[in-house]
């Protein structure tokens, strides 16, 4: 190690060592860099490779790097959304003995893209919503264990697919406070109000660059991210008071909490002294209702809406296919071997970095309800998967680590002719034995 070079991680990689430190970062040569689409952002950022893996370098002060690395080690624990740190570098030196800025290291999230790399040309008005409306949700799920952010914007969030929307991630927590007592409606006011205003100036920049479908209007997006948040905000949090003989309201709450992808981990339950009437409150929300049954049934961890749909598959294969009954455990395993797995294996080895596999599987029945329509049958499950493959997967531009110019938006192509049907491969899946 370099004299002066300090370095804080909770499990130093060794590989860090043979990084250029005692180069501006600006100024390191281009087999120390990995090109990736990133954010606008008001330090010098650039990838590289460590141990196997891409991670995000950025100088900063020494006093800024440790506090955002405590910052996103705060956030880890409340397993909220954000990138996972990785190290600060601190002491940095020159060939010529000149102090260099310390450096925050960070993990690539794989899959993961900045908002400016989910079009080509021009942003679509969905695409714009359906980024406000995740980055909406990020900011419920900051608010609700006490976060104020600050800076919220489309910069400062990575977005990943999940099953036609999109899940967004902190990637800079800077100007982050943390607050255990939870936030004021204030504090929230403020966010929200910060992330009209800088959404409503990103638009506007697309827009100004010739990069924004004509007729949109950037306010009317930026103004999504209230109504989406105060929304979403009074579903987890409102009290309500009914009827003592209206007991399913309860049950409805809880449902709809369920369906929004959320958890109550604690819920307050008032009566009047006559016990004609009930007041509920949430106490404790958690996000990830729908992933932690997935895993809980299957093991696979994946973004809250392609978990949702992965389940409803599984609940849809109980029904018409398992012989298993009614052992749910059982039944979602045999989907797991019969279903989810095969599809996965069957997408070519040089095709594997396009998407993650649950995206894959969620566009591949996506894939399946075109066909199906263009048909006018039920398409098998073997010949959509040679369709999507041949005809989408095939000219994706790779998301696991992003190279190069950024990826487009999926346009699912209408099927106009059959097409054929998968062989049998080696690894001993015969594709007319699913359904």
């Amino acid at each position: 190690m370099p004299d002066s070079l300090s370095i804080t991680a909770s499990s130093v990689d060794p590989a860090l060592l043979t990084l250029p430190w005692s180069t501006p970062l600006g100024e390191w040569p281009s087999s120390a860099i990995v090109s990736l689409p990133k954010g606008l952002s008001r330090h010098l950022v650039r990838f590289s490779s460590l141990s196997g893996r891409v991670i995000a370098v950025k100088e900063t002060t020494e006093e800024m790097a440790r506090r955002e690395y405590d910052m996103l080690g705060n956030l880890q624990r409340l397993d909220a959304p954000c990138v996972e740190r990785v190290a600060v570098i601190a002491g940095r030196k020159d060939s010529s003995g000149e102090p260099l800025p310390a450096a925050l290291v960070t993990a690539h999230l794989k899959f993961s893209l900045p908002y400016r790399a989910l079009f080509t040309q021009v942003l679509r008005p969905d695409t714009a919503t359906r980024l406000v409306d995740a980055l909406a949700v990020l900011l419920v799920r900051l608010h609700n264990v006490g976060f104020f952010w600050g800076d919220v914007s489309l910069s400062n969030t990575l977005f990943r697919r999940d099953a036609g929307a999109f899940a967004a991630y902190l990637v800079d927590a800077e100007t982050g406070e943390l607050h255990e007592s939870g936030l004021t409606p204030g504090q929230r006011a403020h966010d929200l109000d910060v992330a009209r205003t800088n959404i409503a100036g990103e638009i506007m920049d697309l827009e100004a660059g010739g990069r924004l479908e004509g007729g949109v209007d950037a306010i009317a997006i930026a103004d999504g991210i209230m109504s989406s948040y105060h929304s979403l905000w009074a579903a987890l949090t409102d009290a309500e008071t009914f009827g003592s003989s209206e007991a399913w309201r309860l049950t409805e709450r809880v449902q709809r909490l369920n369906d929004l992808g959320f958890d109550i981990g604690e819920m307050s339950i008032e009566t009047t002294a006559d016990g004609t009437k009930v007041s509920i409150e949430p106490k404790v929300v958690d996000a990830g209702h729908h992933q932690r049954r997935l895993i809980r049934l299957t093991g696979l961890d994946v973004e809250e809406n392609q978990a949702r749909r992965l389940l409803n598959d599984v609940d849809e294969f109980r029904v018409r296919v398992s012989r298993l009954g009614d052992d749910e455990d059982m039944a979602a395993h045999e989907w797991l071997t019969r279903v989810f797995e095969p599809v996965v294996k069957a997408i070519p080895f040089e095709l594997r970095s396009k998407l993650e596999p649950a995206e894959v599987f969620h566009q591949v029945l996506e894939h399946r309800w075109y066909m199906s329509q263009a048909k006018g049958r039920s398409a098998s499950l073997a010949e959509v998967l040679a369709s999507y493959i041949d005809t989408v997967l095939r000219h994706r531009r790779d998301e696991a680590t992003l190279m190069g110019p950024p990826t487009e938006t999926m346009s699912l192509p209408v099927i106009t002719a059959d097409l054929p049907v998968i062989d049998d491969d080696d690894d001993g899946v015969d594709w007319r034995d699913l359904v």
